[in-house]
């Protein structure tokens, strides 16, 4: 017989009302953002993006959104993205209050207490776009961390905040390789301001954790993989800042490290062949993945920092359970007396922006289909808009369920687990934003998806042709 868990009363689930006060949420988010909007047009248009994005079209790229805005053309959504007068940079700043605001950032504690405190946590890191062709801004040949190889693609530097409570993405900057800032004909054709100069990803970043820091947000640790770790630049300004780092670095990282034997100046692996014995490895967890606690072992050794160790500098090393030949090394900063397990979960918490990026991706973080400079930040930004209301809603309903609430019959409640993000999307797509069904419209955007398909094929047929006859 089937467990009575296992059914779904009429009552249960999330009520309508709530639903409602949705919509009414996007609406105030919208009515916040209006300053960054010099007409009503863009706004409005901005909201009918908005809503595509929280919807579950396949794809969200220009012509798909456009559809389900039930629009006729796709002109209004590429204007958007290209020529509208907004301030993508503007709603960026919001999009990161409300993201504070959601998470109650937590404040500072004073330096006395300092060693204790893990969140919040500023993490960095990087995803690529695969792209087809040469023209959309910074495309090229670099490493893709989707398909793990080289590959034809754009590359976005990301920030994600974390507390205790949850975690997003605050911010982004498009990575343009050197080739493309040389390149005259290419920077114009992709409308790249005369004022981007090339910077690496390390600088991209100090931007952004600069902005942050700017904004007065609060922050205590920062966190990234071997990328920005390796750049000494990117440590010394975090610490001119005042913020605890924990940044991984390459093997053939070169630190000096203190030893019982004295001083040791090496490579990081060399280093931990050589210093590391049986009983300095203490076992902790990083974090609590899906399956269970993301268990390692841990060693640190202190390093020689200004000719001296100053009970602030350490090099960590992670050792795998499963294969303890698979290590992984981290330059930390940290506030004297910081014991090694507030470090562990200082580095745990790099995890989230991975599931961040995978959360915004799902909803279209990676569909568009621009090739300007400008269309590619205001895409993005409006992803990560769209990624911050479902969290503030997420995190609006868990609070209103602290208290176990009782059915109306005074029958116990169904157990739930609390609302994601996903499944906010899954409500709002299907009860709020449905894709459309009149079947004039769909029929007109068939009619103009063949035509401009033939179009395609004839120009580009003819291109060809010529090529050949020169």
């Amino acid at each position: 017989m089937k467990h009575h868990q296992h059914t779904t009363s009429e009552e249960a689930g999330t009520p309508l009302l709530a639903i409602g006060r949705w919509l009414v949420s996007l609406d105030q988010l919208l009515e916040r953002l209006r300053p960054h909007f010099a007409r009503p047009e863009p706004r409005h248009h901005a909201r009918l993006y908005l809503q595509a994005i929280l919807s579950e079209i396949p794809r969200k790229n220009g012509w798909q959104i456009a559809e389900h805005a039930r629009q006729s053309r796709p002109y209004g959504m590429q204007r958007l993205l290209s020529r509208a007068v907004w301030d993508e940079d503007g709603v960026r700043d919001d999009l990161r209050t409300l993201i504070c605001q959601a998470l109650h950032s937590p404040p500072l504690l004073p330096a006395s207490e300092a060693s204790t405190q893990v969140f919040p946590v500023l993490v960095i890191d990087e995803s690529g776009f695969p792209k087809r062709g040469r023209h959309s801004a910074g495309v090229g040949p670099q490493y893709c961390g989707l398909t793990g190889r080289v590959e034809n693609c754009q590359v976005g530097v990301f920030l994600s905040y974390v507390t205790e409570l949850s975690h997003a993405l605050i911010d982004r900057e498009l990575y343009l390789p050197e080739d493309w800032c040389v390149d005259l004909p290419r920077r114009q054709a992709a409308h790249i301001p005369q004022t981007v100069s090339f910077q690496t990803k390390p600088e991209l970043a100090k931007r952004m954790v600069q902005r942050a820091g700017e904004a007065h947000l609060p922050i205590r640790w920062v966190v990234a993989d071997t990328v920005y770790g390796h750049s000494s630049d990117l440590r010394v300004f975090l610490e001119e800042q005042g913020y605890a780092y924990a940044l991984a670095v390459p093997s053939t990282e070169v630190v000096c490290v203190q030893t019982r034997a004295g001083l040791l100046l090496s490579d990081v692996k060399s280093i931990a062949q050589q210093a590391l014995r049986a009983r300095a490895w203490q076992r902790l967890s990083a974090s609590l993945g899906t399956k269970g606690e993301r268990l390692f072992d841990w060693a640190r050794l202190p390093i020689v920092n200004a000719g001296t160790t100053d009970g602030r500098h350490f090099l960590v090393v992670r050792r795998c359970l499963d294969d303890p030949n698979e290590l992984a090394y981290f330059l930390v900063s940290a506030p004297p007396d910081t014991p090694l397990p507030i470090i562990v979960q200082a580095i745990g918490a790099r995890w989230h922006i991975e599931e961040d990026l995978e959360a915004t991706k799902d909803l279209g973080l990676d569909h568009y289909e621009v090739r300007s400079y400008l269309g590619w930040y205001r895409h993005i930004t409006l992803v990560l808009l769209a990624s911050a209301f479902l969290l503030s809603i997420c995190v609006q309903a868990r609070e209103a369920d602290d208290a176990p609430a009782e059915d109306p019959t005074g029958r116990p409640c169904l157990p739930l687990i609390a609302l994601t993000p996903s499944e906010v999307r899954h409500l709002l797509a299907h009860l709020i934003f449905p894709a459309p069904s009149s079947v004039p419209l769909i029929s007109q955007w068939s009619s103009f998806r063949r035509t401009h398909q033939y179009w395609a094929g004839y120009y580009h047929r003819r291109r060809r042709q010529k090529a050949g006859s020169a």
